[in-house]
């Protein structure tokens, strides 16, 4: 072992320990098969001279080598690579002993197709018409800042411990109350599992209702990140028309006569991405067939609080007294999606199956916050929150229709929507919308792609255009910048 020299940079700047750098040098030797199992090292005094450093670090990195099983020593004076190592093909030797500077770009073994990307990429300056997006600077920070810190505070013990997948049992409480009052859902405590944000809630209906090959009804425009849950659960995703009534009854009727339909996702107070809501005969017709061919409706209320005109359409959960209904919803709406909260609304025996895949997916949600949030339920602050919330949703509602007729008069057409947080606008003359998109982009305007919310993801010429993220006079700028959009598409 005279000859043997051990390789590892020694510069200041490096971002590694240097007892770090020796040890995985010697492994590296180790690997490469110039160290064979059995061999002597070096001693730690000859080491540290060779190499220029304080013995005490070469000791710390064979403790560490020792620790992890590549060397052993056979005496107080001779420490050797453990014989119980495999032997190693030798390799030409290199010099460079150092580790890597970033782990390699692709893995050393295959992977599975995934799911494309969502287009939600945000660019600076830019104007972003996003329809789910809520206005931040609305989110009571006092509030929610004061209801935190008491919780934290005054059971900080239970509430940084483990806990109930099912979600904090205040939150549970307050919002079975909350649906009960306001959305005649006759929702109890054991019926309500809390979720992180209702993307969750349907990957825990997918795991746990949906079997490989079964097939599950969904809008024909509607939300892919559903249909991707659906389709990772190994089920056949089957699309059903949508029109200005709803997803078509009838047409999902006619599949369950050809194939057994074990669920449909709708989402029939403001559906998305049209804005159009389910009409009373075919809600009806839609709990009929449910029964008649015990089908599984996942009713996704996602922007409920948010209607301007008349009373909100009570949900399809309001009117089953069988259980074929799952109620999933969402708070990050209302309050900031960064907080990640949802639920889900079922018969008990579901709620426990959802309860125990949860565990094995996300263990439980953030307790702390949870509680935090039904203090704020509890309190009225979230009640009063959404009252004005709403109000500033209206004005830019209206602000973005009233600029929209006024640069756009001829080139767009539109209903203005009774609720949610985004107008449904197509664009008159034109077989899609993609160029369009792109030219809005070149302007400083995001828009949504509407192949994304296609099944087929075929482009339409339509657009989705959200308003509640931006305040009446931004919207009057990306109506102006529009326009200028759509005129550049129409010299193209």
């Amino acid at each position: 072992m005279a000859r043997w020299t051990l390789h590892v940079p020694i510069e200041d700047d490096h971002p590694q320990p240097l007892t770090t750098r020796i040890a995985h040098a010697i492994v590296q030797e180790i690997r490469r098969g110039r160290l064979r199992p059995g061999d002597a090292l070096p001693g730690s005094r000859t080491l540290a001279s060779s190499l220029g450093v304080h013995r005490n670090t070469v000791l710390a990195a064979f403790d560490a080598l020792r620790a992890e099983g590549w060397i052993e020593a056979e005496s107080a004076r001779e420490t050797r690579v453990a014989a119980a190592l495999p032997e190693a093909r030798a390799k030409r030797f290199s010099a460079r002993a150092e580790p890597r500077a970033a782990l390699p770009e692709q893995p050393g073994f295959s992977l599975t197709p995934s799911p494309p990307p969502r287009e939600r990429e945000e660019e600076p300056g830019a104007i972003a018409l996003f329809g789910g997006q809520p206005d931040l600077g609305l989110f009571p920070v006092d509030a929610y800042a004061r209801a935190f810190r008491r919780a934290l505070k005054m059971r900080q013990k239970t509430l940084l411990d483990y806990g109930s997948p099912v979600g904090h049992p205040a939150l549970r409480r307050a919002v079975a109350q909350m649906l009960s009052s306001l959305r005649a859902v006759a929702a109890r405590e054991e019926n309500v599992l809390v979720t992180r944000g209702s993307q969750q809630a349907l990957d825990l209906l997918a795991r746990a209702l949906i079997a490989p090959g079964q097939v599950v009804a969904v809008e024909s425009m509607g939300y892919g990140p559903a249909w991707q849950a659906f389709r990772s659960a190994g089920a056949a995703v089957e699309p059903i028309t949508v029109d200005a009534h709803g997803i078509n009854v009838d047409e999902l009727d006619a599949l369950c006569q050809r194939t057994e339909v074990r669920a449909v996702y709708v989402t029939p107070h403001h559906q998305y991405p049209t804005t159009v809501t389910l009409s009373a005969a075919r809600r009806m017709a839609l709990l009929a067939l449910a029964k008649r061919r015990s089908i599984a409706i996942i009713e996704d209320d996602y922007d409920h609080e948010f209607h301007y005109e008349g009373r909100p359409v009570l949900p399809l959960a309001s009117g089953d007294p069988d259980g074929h209904v799952v109620y999933i919803a969402t708070l990050s709406k209302m309050l900031a999606p960064g907080l990640r909260v949802g639920f889900v609304v079922a018969p008990a025996a579901l709620i426990d199956a959802l309860a125990r895949w949860r565990v094995y997916v996300d263990r439980q949600g953030d307790r702390v916050m949870e509680a935090a949030l039904a203090e704020m339920i509890e309190e009225g602050e979230l009640a009063r929150h959404a009252r004005r919330a709403r109000l500033a949703y209206l004005e830019r509602r209206d602000a973005l229709a009233e600029a929209l007729r006024k640069e756009l008069g001829e080139e767009l057409a539109f209903e203005v929507p009774r609720g949610g947080l985004a107008l449904w606008a197509r664009l008159v003359g034109r077989r899609g919308a993609d160029g369009f998109c792109e030219r809005a982009r070149s302007q400083g305007v995001l828009v949504q792609r509407t192949r994304t919310m296609a099944f087929d993801g075929g482009d339409r010429p339509w657009v989705r255009l959200g308003f509640a993220g931006n305040d009446p006079t931004l919207l009057r700028e990306a109506a102006r910048r529009l326009r200028r959009a759509v005129r550049a598409t129409s010299t193209r």
